[in-house]
């Protein structure tokens, strides 16, 4: 039962602080296994002033979403992404689930400031008011998102078309023989890490731009797309 849920894992029920009850984050957490991880995670970075998006793969187990499903049941802030992805790893899958999560956050009752997102194997280092802390600290009104001018190692996620495909059950993504047309818009491309803090008015620049739809298009039969998109949008002036 909920109460049980509350009471035994011990959730955090209002705002540690004035400061951080008037400064919200949004979580995107993408999960597929390890419902005792999951939930050890959720504990640790939950506050009722945070919301938090949570998308399953959709080839995990019935009994697991039913699980976390329950879970969510519990919270009024927490919820199910509306869509949900058969996630490969290094595919476009990943990178479209965190784009339904936003979609969804966006469309909220509660205004956040930025959006953070995670994986399930994910646990915080630092407690929710540092977090925000840090946040205010350089990056007010900035994205972390770093990264680099996309080195001549890395070219090939890029330049050659990618597929998925399965293998004794297991799906993975591999190159084709074929090669890919210019980015869009003449856009550079940056590389760097898949994770980030993003402001929520640069999220909805990312749903909205058509440079940042179009870079979407092109990047889905690209390698680990998750881990250029972010942070080639992020470099575009202004």
């Amino acid at each position: 039962s909920c109460s049980t849920v509350l009471k035994t894992l011990h959730f955090i029920t209002r705002p540690l602080s004035q400061e951080e009850g008037n400064f919200s984050l949004a979580y995107i957490i993408t999960i597929h296994k390890e419902l005792e991880m999951f939930v050890r995670l959720l504990r640790a970075i939950y506050m009722p002033q945070n919301i938090y998006c949570i998308h399953i793969d959709e080839k995990s187990p019935r009994d697991y979403k039913t699980a976390v499903q329950n879970i969510v049941n519990c919270f009024e802030n927490i919820f199910i992404s509306s869509k949900r992805e058969h996630v490969v790893y290094a595919g476009f899958s990943r990178l479209q689930a965190d784009i339904n999560c936003m979609r969804d956050l966006v469309n909220s009752k509660v205004q956040w400031n930025y959006v953070i997102n995670l994986c399930g194997q994910d646990y915080p280092l630092k407690t929710n008011k540092e977090i925000i802390q840090y946040i205010k600290s350089k990056w007010n009104g900035k994205n972390i998102t770093p990264g680099i001018v996309q080195p001549l190692h890395m070219k090939h996620r890029t330049e050659v078309s990618y597929r998925e495909y399965v293998h004794s059950g297991v799906p993975y993504v591999y190159p084709a023989k074929i090669r890919k047309a210019q980015p869009p818009h003449n856009l550079t491309i940056y590389f760097g890490s898949a994770y980030y803090i993003l402001t929520k008015d640069f999220v909805e620049f990312i749903l909205s731009d058509a440079r940042a739809k179009a870079l979407l298009e092109w990047s889905r039969d690209t390698y680990s797309p998750d881990e250029h998109y972010w942070v080639t949008l992020n470099r575009l002036p202004g």
